[in-house]
């Protein structure tokens, strides 16, 4: 059994909600506070969500939540605390070992918006870059990944050419020194990503023609056995889906994401994923994304 997980992050994450749906009464095995992994700017929304989430599913006062930075330790060491009862829920992508080993939450957080993948680059590879179809991206373009990651065996499936590494700033100081050519980031995560790391790596920018997309569904995962949180999370998502305050708190949080989107058209080839769950209903992704963009596969 591992060592009790350092909670390196706490939030405070009130919302001004209406009456819990449907009326649960109190779960008195669940604690006071449940312990989440990730935390930090790119997932603040994931856990607003949840807060939302829980305070319809409950009735009376929902659990709080306590978190763990998102920079603390891989993925494959948080799954294993879930496992082990150390963190009660986690926000993560789908895949098979996923699926198979914990309980997941289906119902997409950020409403596909993850899977909408820019590409940062090194500025002197722009104008290479601009002339690919997406047959040459996947013959010349060496993509970097973390190893960790679930898109990783997306990409290989997609046919590209993939650079892995572990852990997270080490990507970015990759690409600048040229041993890949291009970080697939996420929609919501590329700009922030650049403010952050644009002082020491001047030179990325993010390619202004072309997108990948593929089905990346983003899921609350908790132990399999705690099938009433699970439950009582989903009841309080499809809530806030009902009365509008999910979307409502998804415009609020991505607000600059939809109108890069609509401001900055580019090529968005359209990849397959064979991780997604049986029966998964693809998500609204009118949210966010303008259809009139040209896609090619």
């Amino acid at each position: 059994m591992a060592s009790a997980l350092p909670l390196t992050r706490r939030h405070s994450l009130a919302l001004t909600v209406g009456a819990a749906v449907p009326a649960w009464g109190q779960d008195t095995a669940l604690p006071p506070v449940l312990r989440c992994y990730p935390a930090g700017p790119i997932y603040d929304y994931r856990w607003r969500l949840l807060n939302l989430a829980l305070a319809r599913g409950f009735e009376g006062l929902p659990p709080g939540l306590e978190m763990v930075d998102g920079g603390a330790y891989s993925q494959a060491r948080a799954l294993r605390e879930l496992e082990q009862g150390q963190l009660d829920v986690v926000a993560f992508g789908t895949n098979a070992e996923r699926e198979q080993h914990l309980r997941p939450v289906r119902i997409d957080l950020l409403r596909g918006l993850v899977g909408m993948r820019l590409l940062l680059i090194r500025r002197q590879n722009q104008a290479r870059l601009a002339r690919m179809d997406p047959s040459a991206m996947r013959r010349e373009l060496r993509l970097g990944l973390n190893t960790d990651w679930a898109d990783l065996p997306i990409m290989r499936a997609n046919g590209f050419q993939v650079v892995t590494a572990k852990g997270y700033d080490n990507l970015f100081a990759m690409l600048a020194a040229g041993r890949f050519d291009a970080f697939p980031r996420g929609l919501n995560e590329a700009e922030m990503e650049l403010e952050r790391f644009g002082a020491r790596f001047p030179d990325l920018v993010i390619e202004p023609t072309k997108a990948l997309y593929f089905s990346f569904p983003i899921f609350f995962w908790v132990h399999p056995r705690r099938v009433e949180l699970a439950e009582r999370i989903e009841a309080g998502l499809k809530a806030a889906l009902a009365d509008g305050s999910f979307k409502a708190l998804f415009d609020s949080h991505h607000e600059r994401e939809i109108r890069f989107m609509a401001q900055h058209p580019r090529e968005v080839v359209l990849l397959r994923s064979d991780a997604l769950p049986p029966g998964y209903v693809e998500p609204d992704t009118s949210w966010w994304w303008p259809r009139r963009l040209p896609t090619s596969r």
